[in-house]
């Protein structure tokens, strides 16, 4: 009997009394018995509607691999075709994630449809790469416009061979498993071709480093530091800031030394140390070799090559502070970063005689460009007990993205509080708005509960917040706040009139649905 004289008698008799047919295009999976039936006969009318055979000698493609781990369950499934077709399309990298994270993969008929997702938009990509397992990169393999899910997760595609025939994609991705597994052979193997890759390979291959970095690489790192690649020199410069002990790190605390000393003065009869700031007056070849630009981000207009204006001088300042090791301030100050944060500040960049206002207003310049310099380290070397210093602290207030950023640095359970303490800093909607888009989700415990009362007094205050600022908030919170707390969001009985509570009541509206919807979808996939 043929396979479609089989589906047709299972369909006559019922997928209850007659097992659905396997068949080697479109593998069982769990879920309704008819739903496959009606997915496989799809694909057998296909078949009979292609009209010939293929050519003699044509290689036929490879049939998909067999996947390890589960289809979601039917009704996660269902609610990612809704998604999939613009229901809360914003909710689309959760869903991936807690897919991903509780073992599950995509149902491979929403394969094509997600792939195409990931064609336009690149954040998604390393969610899909997770979430679509091994159908997904054999799907992307048949179509080049989703080729590049071969290289978003580390899966290749291939074997080692991959190394000497695959795209850059591939390669990347190679290199990526292998650094995770093996890191010194990684490096023997980009050793091998270094200096046959073109620049923009050089610098994607280099970036893998960033997994398993030990001080096995820095012999490596340091010789990229002479790259004609601008972009290797700075991977390898950023990449030897993150390495404990190296000379990297030797060079640049000498250099820090040389703008931050500490000095003993007598404030109201009592002896108190000062930490005093010199920042550097010449940019020469070998600090632009070490990976600070003569134009960091941030520095004003250029100006001559040694002493050029404040801002520039500032800005070195900040960039050798952020590729200091931080134990190189524990060991000049002798006390522990929380006190080292609170010591006063004088001078800076457009210090003067240091008198007055303008001396004071140096004194707070030159500690917020400290302060700045010690936040970038804490988030580039992962030090969470400079992180936390520096939150508690209190420092650069004035600027509280900087300090938000190191809220990912702190470990997960005292992150929600740091983060609630941030905000209550925070002075006005433009700034609150900066810290929560750094803050990642879910937002639990204190910190929800301020966000909560944010929402509820921001509806109230239509002359602090304007209608779209607050919109951006609610927005935020769709994607990162707990759905637990959608109770507290319920809106109060009667609104005023106004522009900001109109639009107030909208947003809210949409922000409660869009809990309620996340709190269905996440307990689907938690099955």
């Amino acid at each position: 009997m043929s396979l479609w004289s089989e589906h047709v008698t299972a369909a006559l008799l019922g997928t209850e009394r007659r097992p659905v047919p396997a068949l080697p295009e479109a593998p069982a999976e769990g879920g309704d018995p008819a739903g496959r039936l009606l997915d496989q006969a799809a694909v057998l009318a296909m078949r009979r509607r292609a009209g010939r055979r293929p050519l003699t000698g044509a290689e036929p493609v490879a049939p998909a691999p067999q996947e390890e781990v589960p289809a979601v369950p039917p009704a996660a499934g269902r609610r990612l075709a809704r998604i999939l077709a613009g229901e809360q399309i914003g909710v689309l990298p959760e869903w991936l994630d807690a897919a991903a994270r509780h073992g599950y993969r995509v149902p491979s008929r929403l394969l094509p449809e997600l792939l195409e997702k990931g064609r336009t938009d690149r954040v998604l990509r390393p969610a899909i790469a997770a979430a679509a397992r091994r159908r997904g990169v054999w799907l992307a393999l048949q179509n080049t416009d989703w080729a590049y899910l071969v290289g978003a997760g580390e899966d290749p595609g291939g074997g080692t061979e991959v190394w000497e025939t695959g795209t850059r994609q591939q390669r990347v991705a190679h290199l990526t498993r292998l650094r995770g597994t093996d890191p010194a052979a990684a490096r023997a193997v980009l050793r091998e071709t270094w200096s046959r890759e073109p620049a923009p390979d050089r610098a994607a291959y280099l970036a893998t480093f960033e997994r398993g970095l030990s001080a096995g690489d820095e012999e490596f790192l340091e010789e990229a530091l002479e790259d004609r690649g601008k972009d290797v020199r700075q991977l390898a410069s950023d990449l030897l800031a993150r390495l404990p002990g190296s000379a990297y790190g030797r060079r640049m605390a000498v250099r820090a030394r040389g703008c931050l000393r500490p000095e003993t003065r007598t404030v109201r009869e009592r002896w108190q140390t000062w930490i005093m700031v010199v920042p550097p007056r010449v940019h020469d070849e070998d600090l632009a070799r070490d990976g600070v630009p003569f134009h960091p981000t941030g520095s004003f207009a250029p100006g001559r090559r040694t002493g050029g204006p404040v801002g520039t001088r500032a800005a070195w300042l900040r960039e050798i502070l952020a590729r200091t090791p931080l134990a190189t301030w524990t060991e000049l100050f002798g006390l522990p970063p929380l006190e080292i944060v609170c010591l006063p500040v004088a001078g800076g960049a457009e210090a003067g005689d240091g008198s007055g206002a303008a001396g004071a207003d140096a004194d707070r310049r030159g500690a917020r460009d400290v302060h700045i310099g010690w936040a970038r380290a804490a988030l580039r070397q992962r030090d969470a007990e400079w992180a936390r210093a520096l939150l508690k602290g209190g420092v650069v207030v004035d600027e509280p993205e900087a300090l938000a950023d190191l809220l990912a640095v702190l470990p997960g359970d005292e992150r929600d509080a740091r983060a609630a303490d941030l905000i209550r800093w925070v002075e006005g909607p433009r700034d609150l708005l900066g810290v929560l888009e750094r803050v990642p989700g879910p937002w639990t415990g204190e910190l929800a509960d301020v966000v909560v009362a944010t929402i509820g007094l921001a509806a109230e205050r239509s002359s602090q917040w304007h209608e779209h600022t607050f919109i951006q908030l609610c927005r935020l919170a769709e994607r990162r706040l707990s759905p637990d707390a959608v109770a507290a969001l319920e809106p109060p009985a009667g609104t005023g009139g106004g522009a900001v509570e109109a639009a107030a009541g909208r947003a809210r509206t949409e922000l409660i649905d869009t809990l309620r919807f996340r709190h269905e979808m996440l307990k689907e996939l938690a099955q």
